[in-house]
């Protein structure tokens, strides 16, 4: 067989086998589009119900803050879904930082409010309607007039980035403060996540023992799952995330062909997959 039958050959088996990079990018946009349709119903009917009972206790005043987060992440959602369908970025430099900061601020602040509902639950504590509200506002302080500004005003800035890509931002994580930042953050939210975790598996085995057969009749062991929900939802959309994180700054200088890049977009999606929590709540697994 001559050399170019064989070429022919080997084009046209390349050519039948799908590019690895359409098919992770078709999993992102799967992924946005499943988080846009369910977090957005789940918004609207959660707001619906808590309209209706008008109730100002703590849990109620965190769940009406995770809808507000949620709504923000929805909003960028159409701008991912718009880039990774269109293979390119339209939006300008300043919305392209902006959408980046909202899914990493969404994720750490929903973080941040799953640990308060667990740890009130956990610990029995009692906060009135003031001291909650100065604290939830402290925490929107901190991440829209903080963080937020420094994030859009210096991340992306060490490098020159096409103005038509957009989310590529991985020479960033090569500068020393960022992989210190990175790393104080993975370890800061697996260590509250394993602890959290491992005290309300000793509380709910400890009531399982004294309540045992009929543990769903007694309130204090129902409160004490229903905050476990919050804790699985962390580890199946959070955890993955920051342990793929140590895996891609160890190994960024080798990803010559970006394919660490799209596999890091891929967990990223997969922390805004907690915006389905308030499917959860209506299906009645965390009410």
């Amino acid at each position: 067989m001559s050399n170019s039958s064989l070429t022919q050959q080997n084009h046209s088996l390349i050519s039948t086998v799908p590019d690895i990079s359409d098919r992770l990018r078709s999993t992102l946009i799967i992924l946005y589009s499943i988080d846009l349709a369910g977090g957005t119903l789940g918004v609207i009917v959660m707001s619906h119900q808590l309209f209706q009972r008008r109730s100002q206790s703590t849990m109620i005043i965190i769940i009406i803050n995770l809808l507000v987060l949620h709504i923000f992440l929805l909003l960028s959602i159409p701008f991912r879904l718009s880039y990774y369908i269109l293979q390119e970025w339209k939006f300008g430099t300043f919305i392209c930082k902006l959408v980046s900061a909202t899914a990493y601020l969404h994720m750490y602040i929903t973080f941040t409010f799953y640990v308060a509902i667990i740890v009130i639950r956990l610990f029995q504590l009692e906060f009135n309607k003031c001291h909650t509200t100065i604290w939830v506002t402290a925490v929107w302080i901190l991440g829209a007039l903080v963080i937020a500004p420094v994030f859009l005003t210096y991340y992306g800035t060490s490098r020159t980035y096409p103005s038509s890509q957009c989310f590529h931002f991985q020479k960033e994580m090569e500068e020393t403060p960022m992989v210190v930042v990175n790393y104080c953050l993975v370890g800061v939210l697996l260590a509250v996540c394993g602890l959290l975790t491992l005290l309300q598996l000793s509380v709910m085995c400890r009531l399982t023992v004294k309540y045992w057969p009929d543990i769903n009749s007694h309130v204090e062991f129902r409160a004490q799952a229903k905050s476990f929900f919050f804790s699985l939802v962390t580890i199946v959309c959070f955890m993955p995330h920051h342990i793929f994180r140590i895996y891609y700054i160890q190994n960024l200088h080798l990803d010559k062909d970006h394919k660490l890049l799209t596999y890091n977009e891929i967990f990223l999606a997969l922390t805004t997959m907690c915006c389905l929590d308030m499917l959860c709540f209506i299906a009645g697994i965390a009410h």
